[in-house]
């Protein structure tokens, strides 16, 4: 994704996210995410995506084989969890004493995290 300017997205590493689409697709079940990666505009969550890497052997890792890791999936595929309301909500951004915190659009109310 390339763009004059850096884009701003409402999930940040350590959110409970839900998947709405896609192979790992659940609704009702919070997931974490672990990383964030903004110049593609992806995330990797905890438990979603899961794929199989073949390793061969190296100096670190003497055996090889095959490893199941996370790869990232689009972070348009993610919403943030709302424990409130145990479902998916979307998020606004309010300044408040020049701070930015995040708010769910639904109940208007500050979620975790702002900007320090």
């Amino acid at each position: 994704m390339k763009s004059r300017f850096k884009p701003k997205f409402n999930i940040r590493k350590g959110d409970s996210v839900v998947v709405i689409t896609g192979d790992d697709k659940d609704l009702t079940k919070p997931r974490t995410v672990k990383e964030v990666l903004v110049d593609k505009a992806k995330v990797i969550v905890e438990g979603v995506n899961i794929v199989t890497k073949h390793s061969k052997p190296s100096a670190q890792n003497t055996k090889g084989g095959i490893l199941k890791i996370e790869a990232p999936i689009h972070i348009s595929n993610v919403m943030l969890w709302d424990a409130s309301q145990k479902a998916g909500a979307r998020i606004t951004r309010v300044r408040k004493d020049g701070k930015t915190e995040r708010q769910f659009k639904t109940k208007q109310e500050k979620t975790q995290g702002g900007k320090k």
